[in-house]
C-alpha cells in the first residue's frame, strides 16, 4: 500500500491524498460504507460502485468469522471473490464487537478474549495472533490490529491498563502478520489502533507508541462511543498532531456529516459509520438542503425529487411522497432507496471536501455547507 499526500488546506489541517492498494486507488478524504457481514445492507455492489461511487467498503471479522465462516470465504477466494466487490476492502478486527458483548459472559485476559456467539451461544476465543490469521483468510486489503475498545465513561486506571494491553496485543499482531503471507496473491496492510479513552496523556502515549511501530497507516479507536463531540474532536486533534503526516489516518466509527467534516479539518483521511444506512432504514435522510424525517406527514404530497442537487439515480428519480409511502408501508424498496441515497450523500460530501481542499478554500466551504446540511427540514 502506498499513500501520497497531494494537498493541504491553508486554514485547517485538512489534506487530500491518494491511497494505492492492489485492488485500486482511493482518493482521500474518504468515507467507507459499512458491509458488516460482507454486504452493505440493502445495496447491490453495482449500486455501490456506479451510483454511490464508493471506493472502499468495510467488513467485520467477528461477524464473518461466525457466519458464513472462514472455510466458505476461503473457498470463494477471499471476501472479494465471495461478495463480488473488486475494489479495496478494510476489515475491523472484531475488537468493537467484543466490546459490545459486555454483560454476556465475555472475558478479557492477557491471552485474548473469550466470548459467546450472538447467533447460537457457542464459545469462541479471539487472540491477537488468531485475529491476524482470520483476517488473512478473509483477505481484506487493510486489516486492523486486535485491540480493546474502552467504554465511555471509564476511570483512568482502567483506561491505562486497557491501553497498555492493546499495545502488547499490537506487538503480537505485528509479529504474526509479519511472519505470514496473504493467501490470494495480493498484498495486505496492517493498521494499529490508538486507544486511551478521553485522557490526554494516555492518548498522547498511545499515539506515540502506535507511531513507533511504523506501519503503513494508523487508526484512532475508542471514540464515538458516547463521549461529547467536543471531547472526540479534542482527542482526534491531539492524536493527529502525533501520528506521522505521511501515512493515512483512520477515525473509526465516525460519524455524522458534521463529525466527518470536523474530522477532515483535523487531518483525518478515512471514516466509516453505520449511520447512513441505519438511519435510512428508519426514514432519516441526509440531503444537500438538510436532514429529513421522511415519515413526517408534511412529505405525503411532496412530489419533488428526494434531492435534485445531489445527483445520482435514486435521489433524482424518486419523489419524497413515494419514498414516504414505501417507508411507512415497510416496503423493502423504501430501505433500498433511502440507503443508496444516504450513502450517495456521504460520498458526495467527502468528494466535495476533497475538491475544496485542492482548491484551497475548504475552511470557507465547510462553514457554508454545515449551515445548510445541519438544518432539520
Amino acid at each position: 500500500m502506498k499513500f501520497q499526500k497531494i494537498a493541504n488546506d491553508p486554514a485547517t489541517k485538512a489534506r487530500a491524498g491518494i491511497l494505492e492498494t492492489d485492488h485500486g486507488t482511493i482518493e482521500t478524504p474518504i468515507f467507507m460504507p459499512v458491509g458488516t457481514a460482507g454486504t452493505v445492507k440493502a445495496v447491490h455492489q453495482r449500486e455501490l460502485s456506479e451510483d454511490i461511487k464508493a471506493q472502499i467498503i468495510l467488513g467485520n471479522t467477528y461477524h464473518l468469522y461466525l457466519r458464513p465462516g472462514l472455510d466458505i470465504i476461503q473457498q470463494a477466494g477471499g471476501l472479494h471473490g465471495f461478495n463480488g466487490w473488486q475494489k479495496p476492502i478494510l476489515t475491523d478486527s472484531g475488537g468493537y464487537q467484543v466490546y459490545s458483548l459486555a454483560g454476556t459472559g465475555r472475558k478479557i485476559v492477557e491471552e485474548g478474549v473469550k466470548f459467546k456467539s450472538h447467533i447460537d451461544g457457542s464459545t469462541h476465543v479471539f487472540t491477537p495472533e488468531g485475529v491476524m490469521d482470520i483476517q488473512r483468510r478473509i483477505g481484506a486489503d487493510i486489516i486492523m490490529a486486535f485491540d480493546e475498545c474502552t467504554p465511555y465513561p471509564c476511570d483512568y486506571s482502567y483506561a491505562r491498563t486497557s491501553m497498555e494491553m492493546t499495545h502488547r496485543w499490537l506487538k503480537r499482531c505485528c509479529d504474526r502478520f509479519d511472519q505470514t503471507e496473504g493467501l490470494y496473491g495480493y498484498s495486505q496492510t496492517l493498521f494499529p489502533i490508538v486507544q486511551g479513552s478521553t485522557y490526554k496523556d494516555l492518548r498522547k502515549q498511545s499515539a506515540e507508541t502506535i507511531a513507533s511501530f511504523e506501519r503503513e497507516g494508523n487508526a484512532i479507536g475508542g471514540l464515538s462511543v458516547g463521549e461529547p463531540a467536543e471531547a472526540m474532536y479534542e482527542m482526534a486533534e491531539l492524536v493527529c498532531d502525533i501520528l506521522p503526516a505521511d501515512k493515512p489516518r483512520y477515525l473509526m466509527g465516525v460519524g455524522t456529516p458534521e463529525n466527518i467534516l470536523e474530522g477532515i479539518a483535523l487531518g483525518i483521511d478515512m471514516f466509516d459509520c453505520v449511520m447512513p444506512t441505519r438511519n435510512a432504514r428508519n426514514g432519516m435522510l441526509f440531503t444537500t438542503q438538510g436532514t429529513i424525517n421522511i415519515r413526517n406527514e408534511k412529505w405525503k404530497d411532496d412530489f419533488s425529487a428526494i434531492d435534485s442537487e445531489l445527483g445520482g439515480y435514486v435521489s433524482t428519480f424518486y419523489s419524497k411522497a413515494y419514498l414516504k409511502h414505501l417507508i411507512k408501508s415497510d416496503e423493502m424498496l423504501g430501505a433500498q432507496i433511502a440507503s443508496v441515497h444516504n450513502l450517495t450523500f456521504y460520498l458526495w460530501l467527502v468528494g466535495q471536501a476533497r475538491i475544496h481542499i485542492l482548491a484551497g478554500d475548504f475552511a470557507q466551504w465547510k462553514t457554508k455547507i454545515l449551515k445548510k446540511i445541519t438544518v432539520r427540514l
